[in-house]
């Protein structure tokens, strides 16, 4: 029963999901709000153009019907008068056709953004089975969608019918009316009743796109097999990340045992830490660690330093603090600094001594550490 409960999907998709859900061509899409968009601007078109565009229509309906002898009885050239008149009817519609056009490209991308796949255009021979089809007829959807469609016809019909009713007036005007006045007139009902239409359809969209948006995040849903499936896909198989991370550590090991050699000190414990650095006067600000580990790894660093001739310091306190408080690469805490100084002028002695044949001067004691940086202190 758990594993039934598992397969559910009841979790809300994730980013990579939705993702993956673009790149097939799946976003919400509202036939509804581009429906309402256009008959928006054709509404709009209508009231603020509308009558203009109707004379212009007035006077290429005169101008077809103004007949003499030769375009009545010629054919060619009747033909070419006709040709002329359907050229000057279209560019008179093309600013209203290209605002429509650019409405109904631009609508669907207010809820889903822009979207371009190749995905839905590949063949899918499934759609074509009948008893897909007889499913979806059945289905809870299919008859959703009849409803929709049933209920938009009626509210648009009835706001058509409102609109009607109360312009019945104007519209028997208009059969006594002058032409030209008439079809002003008819051009101003006309936008009046694609605006009732859009007002409609807009409160179609206003309730169909939270249900899109509804729809589309629940076909999303994701079981929690999935969601574990697809974060094991994503971050990688847990052992496989680990051997990543053993081999990282290992990789990132050998470049600081690199580094021993370049060291102008080691400071030990002497066996459970070892902490090599280096100062450059010229290129530091402050002294830097390059190595630091402890055990196994603080011994390695002790062969190191004395196969290559790399001074080895026993000072517990300073090598506790160095490994607790100082980071590989980084310079060491300011309030070390007088603590490192005293070891770094031992160094330097010491070379000097090296060189001179001298014995070498007493390493230093005591050195300036700062109880509340030593761990075995504060333990």
């Amino acid at each position: 029963m758990a594993e039934e409960n598992d397969q559910e999907r009841t979790l809300p998709a994730t980013p990579r999901r939705l993702e993956q859900a673009r790149e097939e061509g799946r976003a919400p899409r509202s036939r509804e709000l581009t429906s309402a968009a256009l008959l928006l601007a054709a509404a709009g078109g209508g009231l603020w153009g509308g009558q203009v565009m109707a004379g212009w229509f007035a006077s290429i309906l005169a101008r077809g019907l103004t007949l003499d002898r030769k375009a009545a009885f010629e054919a060619p050239t009747a033909l070419d008068r006709a040709g002329a008149l359907t050229l000057d009817a279209f560019v008179l519609m093309l600013p209203m056709l290209g605002v429509l056009a650019a409405v109904a490209l631009l609508a669907p991308l207010a809820l889903g953004g822009w979207l371009f796949s190749t995905k839905p255009l590949a063949p899918n021979f499934s759609r074509l089975s009948p008893a897909r089809w007889a499913g979806q007829l059945v289905s809870m959807h299919g008859a959703t969608e009849l409803l929709k469609s049933v209920g938009k016809a009626g509210l648009i019909v009835g706001a058509a019918l409102v609109m009607l009713w109360h312009s019945r007036e104007d519209i028997a005007v208009l059969l006594s009316a002058a032409a030209s006045g008439a079809i002003d007139h008819a051009a101003r009902l006309c936008g009046q009743g694609f605006l009732a239409a859009a007002a409609a359809m807009l409160l179609i969209a206003a309730i169909d796109v939270p249900s899109q948006l509804w729809q589309h995040h629940r076909g999303l849903r994701m079981s929690t097999e999935e969601v574990r499936r697809e974060m094991k896909e994503t971050e990688g198989d847990p052992h496989i990340k680990q051997r990543i991370r053993a081999q990282q550590r290992e990789m990132a090991r050998r470049r600081m045992m690199s580094e021993v050699p370049k060291a102008d000190v080691v400071v030990t414990n002497p066996t459970h830490f070892a902490v090599a650095l280096a100062w450059n006067e010229g290129a530091m600000r402050a002294p830097r660690v390059l190595a630091k580990g402890g055990d196994l790894v603080a011994a390695r660093i002790r062969e190191l330093a004395q196969a290559h001739g790399v001074p080895v310091l026993e000072a517990p306190s300073l090598a506790r603090a160095l490994h607790k408080h100082a980071e590989i690469g980084a310079e060491i805490p300011a309030a070390l600094y007088g603590a490192v100084a005293q070891v770094l002028a031992w160094v330097y002695g010491l070379r000097a001594s090296r060189a001179a044949g001298r014995p070498q001067p007493p390493e230093p004691v005591h050195l300036p550490v700062p109880a509340e940086l030593d761990p075995g202190v504060a333990a």
